[in-house]
């Protein structure tokens, strides 16, 4: 079965998180067996949704492990800057985007550097950092520099200003929030063959309705396991930001998922989260407004009665 509706069940005895787990177990028992890019095989099932009530400071925080939700909201925050570089999440701590620049590294210069020294070598060495930390036009990039270009009268054409998609869904949300043109896309055909990984997470869309800001995420290919749960709050996250800069309430957030697969090396992991049972409503607190939306930083955060179990941990797929 290569097809995944899980629906929604809005009792209020049903946690929010049931619906994760059960696309889990959706997957891991009924998905198709493919081999994918890294050679290590996923199950996969196409076309899933969650929906995510985030009102009163509900978040769609993942319980039945630990989610280190500041390190995906820096990572939030550094899309926001448009920085492409991973030097400034090194110097934070943050290690998701390790793997993709070292593998470039070893496959380029064939130096047997273990991912530790080169992360550190990004840390101590910023010229180093400039030439091997670069991820391409990734995430942050396009959304608030999408390039354009203007072409001449003789063929020829020269760059333009970039487009800052984030501002500018700001600024129509403010002013006409009817519209059904509300959208961030990262899905630039052009520069995907640049970027160390074109976007998982590539669509978003906001929608208006009865004073409160929804949003909708497509995501084309998602890892259930370890990157979903950073997907969903981070998308979230995106959402109450721009709530609270226009002046609206946070609705529902919708997530879709397109090829929504688990990794065969996944298995243990797996096999223990669907063990647990979720619990609590961990919630979300924005200490201050900023004047803008791109001026948040990690201190305006604060989560509370987040009471999460032990972190599990599974192999990232390169």
């Amino acid at each position: 079965m290569a097809t995944a509706a899980i629906p929604s069940d809005s009792s209020a005895a049903r946690h929010y998180e049931q619906q994760y787990l059960d696309l889990m177990r959706h997957i891991w028992e009924r998905g198709s067996e493919r081999v994918d890019r890294t050679g290590i095989g996923t199950r996969s099932v196409f076309g899933a949704m969650l929906r995510f009530d985030l009102s009163d400071g509900r978040m769609p925080l993942i319980t039945t492990k630990r989610v280190y939700w500041k390190t995906a909201t820096r990572e939030m925050l550094w899309f926001l800057t448009g920085e492409t570089n991973i030097r400034p999440l090194v110097l934070q701590g943050v290690k998701i985007w390790n793997e993709w620049p070292h593998a470039n590294y070893v496959r380029e210069t064939g130096e047997d550097i273990s991912l530790e020294e080169f992360v550190q070598r990004i840390a101590d060495d910023e010229a180093f950092a400039i030439r091997w930390g670069d991820l391409g036009p990734v995430y942050g990039k396009q959304w608030v520099d999408w390039p354009t270009y203007r072409y001449r009268k003789d063929g020829t054409y020269e760059k333009g200003e970039g487009i800052n998609q984030v501002a500018e869904v700001v600024e129509s949300l403010r002013n006409n929030p009817g519209s059904r043109r509300h959208i961030i896309e990262g899905w630039n055909v052009a520069e995907l063959d640049r970027m160390a990984l074109p976007p998982c997470h590539k669509t978003y869309q906001f929608h208006v309705g009865d004073g409160k800001l929804n949003c909708a995420l497509y995501q084309r290919s998602c890892d259930v396991a370890l990157g979903l749960p950073f997907n969903l709050w981070s998308g979230a996250l995106l959402q109450r930001m721009i709530a609270q800069q226009v002046d609206l309430e946070p609705g529902e957030f919708v997530w879709m998922g397109g090829d929504t697969h688990l990794y065969i090396n996944h298995e243990e992991l797996v096999t223990e989260q669907l063990k647990r049972e979720p619990s609590g409503e961990p919630r979300l607190e924005i200490l201050r407004r900023p004047d803008s939306i791109f001026d948040y930083t990690i201190e305006d955060f604060a989560v509370h009665d987040y009471a999460p179990q032990a972190p599990l941990k599974a192999p990232v797929a390169v």
